[in-house]
């Protein structure tokens, strides 16, 4: 069956169906709009679009991956504030012989995806059109300030919590025509995002923090310029896994390009003060110093640059 067969109002119910509501939610689809919980008086929200032929293809992704990258990429911006996720809406623009059974999977990674949070989907919208998924999370800062890209300051620790390099050299194994390694290719398909570090970080009194979506060198370039300071990352402290190094290698690529510019792993980067106890998962990867921009090794990094979406 066709996502035209069976019909707008069709569709709807049947991606309702595939979809649990996490606590925060007061009243879920079925209305014009959601309510959500706000304890803290102040909501957290962000939005990302994923497009086909941009963001993912479905000869490389199944609906339920889909839903599981467009969930983990609006989750780990509500996260890198600090914050809870609370609750997704999502619009979908499908052609109309799309089968139904995309857009019923696609619900189920996002719903899935969300759960690891307590998050749910509460509603959204659906059109025809190029395949297209936009999502907006929201978010609960439970009394905390967020933790925003412009406090870094000189001397505090630059760490990371999660992986860098492993989405991108998925995607490169794709691109030549490839499956494997399935490790790479299955961090592209569905990240592996460090939820609790988040809230963690701003516990532990982080100065700032972002999240790697676009590559861990230009995101950190927002950290820097939002600052006014100048970031070092250091190359000797990230461990490239044997077949990480493999894989670059058959391919003839610098494992680094992965590792510094490669997006979509959505790790967390956050810097603090020099005394400050580092939360579990958090690995000191530099330091935030007075100058400006993002250095490797003291030094201007030769390779590419990151993620740019009109690139």
């Amino acid at each position: 069956m066709s996502i035209a067969e069976a019909g707008e109002f069709g569709l709807i119910a049947r991606i309702v169906a595939q979809l649990d509501e996490g606590p925060a939610v007061l009243l879920g689809p079925g209305d014009d709009a959601a309510v959500v919980a706000a304890p803290d008086a102040r909501v957290v929200a962000s939005t990302d679009v994923l497009v086909e032929g941009r963001h993912f293809r479905r000869d490389w992704c199944t609906a339920t991956d889909v839903g599981h990258r467009a969930a983990a990429a609006n989750l780990a911006d509500i996260v890198a504030m600090g914050a809870a996720p609370t609750a997704l809406l999502v619009a979908l623009v499908a052609p109309v012989d799309l089968p139904v059974t995309w857009p019923e999977e696609l619900a189920t990674g996002l719903g899935t995806e969300a759960g690891k949070v307590g998050a749910s989907v509460v509603g959204g919208d659906v059109s025809a059109g190029p395949l297209t998924v936009a999502v907006t999370a929201l978010g609960d800062l439970a009394g905390r300030p967020p933790v925003t890209r412009t406090g870094a300051q000189p001397g505090d620790v630059l760490a990371l919590a999660g992986r860098t390099g492993w989405a991108a050299a998925g995607y490169a194994i794709l691109s030549r025509g490839f499956r494997t390694p399935k490790i790479f290719v299955e961090a592209y398909r569905r990240p592996q995002v460090p939820y609790a570090a988040g809230p963690a970080a701003a516990l532990a009194g982080a100065t700032s923090m972002i999240d790697i979506s676009d590559g861990l060198l230009q995101d950190l370039g927002h950290v820097a310029s939002g600052s006014v300071a100048g970031i070092d990352v250091r190359k000797d402290t990230f461990e490239i896994p044997a077949q990480m190094r493999d894989a670059a290698g058959a391919l003839g690529i610098d494992p680094y390009l992965w590792i510094l510019t490669g997006g979509d792993d959505h790790a967390l980067a956050a810097t603090f003060p020099p005394d400050a106890e580092l939360p579990e998962g958090f690995t000191v990867i530099g330091s935030v110093h007075e100058g400006t921009g993002v250095t490797v090794d003291r030094g201007p990094w030769q390779g590419g640059a990151g993620w740019d979406h009109f690139r």
